[in-house]
């Protein structure tokens, strides 16, 4: 039996390619984290990034969608280390026109061919992370995260 080496399912050091134009207050580029260029036959897409204040345009995640065969899990992540549960945000997240307003560390699961978006940030008192994971993609075009291919913000 031969050992299998784990190292090329590492990625250490992320692409930064979703770039829709500055967003004042957030990370931008974000960071890819996997995909099938950074872990051939991975199929899942991973983008994260850093909200550090009140992003401007605000908001700048519209409504979209997502190819066939592709779901969606955004993760809102706080940074407090005492009340990890507290995300520092306030934001509204609205899914086939139900509008979610959250202040907690959180995850949503988008079902494909839902609709999804705007996202707007109501308050920013911390930096958080947002993290865009679309299983059934491999790349940056096939996930399209936040819809960014087909618009610029």
């Amino acid at each position: 039996m031969t050992r299998e080496d784990w190292e090329k399912n590492l990625v250490r050091k992320p692409r930064y390619e979703v770039s829709a134009g500055k967003v004042a207050g957030r990370q931008y580029p974000t960071m890819t984290m996997m995909s099938n260029d950074l872990v051939p036959g991975v199929n899942t897409y991973i983008e994260m990034g850093w909200v550090y204040e009140m992003p401007e345009p605000n908001p700048h995640i519209f409504e979209h969608g997502h190819r066939k065969g592709c779901r969606e899990i955004v993760l809102h992540i706080g940074t407090d280390p005492d009340n990890p549960e507290d995300l520092g945000a306030a934001i509204e997240f609205v899914v086939d026109g139900q509008r979610l307003v959250f202040d907690t560390t959180s995850a949503l699961y988008v079902p494909e061919g839902v609709k999804h978006g705007p996202v707007t940030w109501n308050e920013v008192t911390r930096p958080h992370i947002q993290m865009a994971m679309v299983l059934g993609a491999g790349t940056m075009a096939e996930a399209d995260p936040g819809g960014h291919d087909k618009r610029k913000v």
